[in-house]
Order: structure tokens, then C-alpha cells, then sequence
């Protein structure tokens, strides 16, 4: 993703960045944040622990190494961040996700459904079946 997205840093007025300001809005809520290993699903982690929350990450197993980094930069800010290696397009790890949100956190306050599947090509007539197929089962036809 170009540009990254940032995890702690939000836009400023002069057309920088500065260090999220934080205040407290999520203070011990718990959040479920699907494709939370990297990018967006990474960010609003951060954010979300900058802002009080625990969390837990689902993300597809191959993805195991960006879900180590994202749950560092969480207890940065000393909040907890649970995993889970699933694939969501089967409707069973939905329930999974939720059933090990309830056991490690106890409740659930935040659903941010983040998880997706976009590879970049540079033009339509390049995009083979199979990716085709795969991109609409992960972002369309969503199990969940």
C-alpha cells in the first residue's frame, strides 16, 4: 500500500504529520479488528490502543510475522493485543473470532470488519479469473 498508513501520526494543518493526540475516548473497551496485522487493520490498532482499547487481530495465517509487529506496536501504549490466525471466508472462524474475543477480553465494544484482499494490476485485461474470483469471495461475498 502506497503510501503506508500511518500508526501513530495523523495529518496536520500544515500539510505534515503530528504524533496522535489522545484522549482517553476508548478507555478499557475491547475491539475485534478483522485484517488488523498490517496497513489500516494495523493503524487503527495503534490508534485504538493510543485511545484505551484492547484488541484482538484476526488475520490469515500466512500474515503471522506482520501480526508480531502490530501486537508490539499496541503494548507500546500498554494495552493488550490477541491474535488470531483465521481465514474469514469460512462463516465457522467468524464465530471463532468472537467466541476467542469473548474468552480473552470478556466483552466485546468494537467490531472494525477491516479485512480485504486488493493486489494492483495496471490493467483489467491483465486481471486473471482466479484473482478475480478470490477478491470478490474475500470482499463481497463475506461469510461474516
Amino acid at each position: 500500500m502506497d503510501p503506508q498508513p500511518s500508526t501513530e501520526y495523523v495529518p496536520d494543518e500544515k500539510g505534515g504529520y503530528k504524533l496522535y493526540e489522545a484522549v482517553g475516548k476508548l478507555k478499557n473497551k475491547n475491539a475485534i479488528i478483522t485484517g488488523g496485522d498490517s496497513g489500516i487493520g494495523r493503524a487503527t490498532a495503534v490508534l485504538f490502543a493510543m485511545e484505551g482499547a484492547d484488541s484482538l487481530i484476526a488475520y490469515v495465517p500466512e500474515e503471522e510475522d506482520d501480526a508480531k509487529e502490530t501486537v508490539k506496536l499496541v503494548e507500546k501504549y500498554g494495552r493488550k493485543c490477541h491474535t488470531l490466525a483465521v481465514n474469514l471466508k469460512d462463516r465457522k472462524n467468524c464465530q471463532k473470532v468472537v467466541d476467542e474475543a469473548m474468552s480473552k477480553m470478556g466483552a466485546i465494544n468494537i467490531l472494525f470488519n477491516n479485512h480485504a484482499y486488493q493486489m494492483m494490476i495496471k490493467d483489467i485485461h491483465d486481471l486473471p479469473e482466479d484473482q478475480w474470483v478470490h477478491t470478490f469471495d474475500t470482499n463481497i461475498h463475506r461469510k461474516c
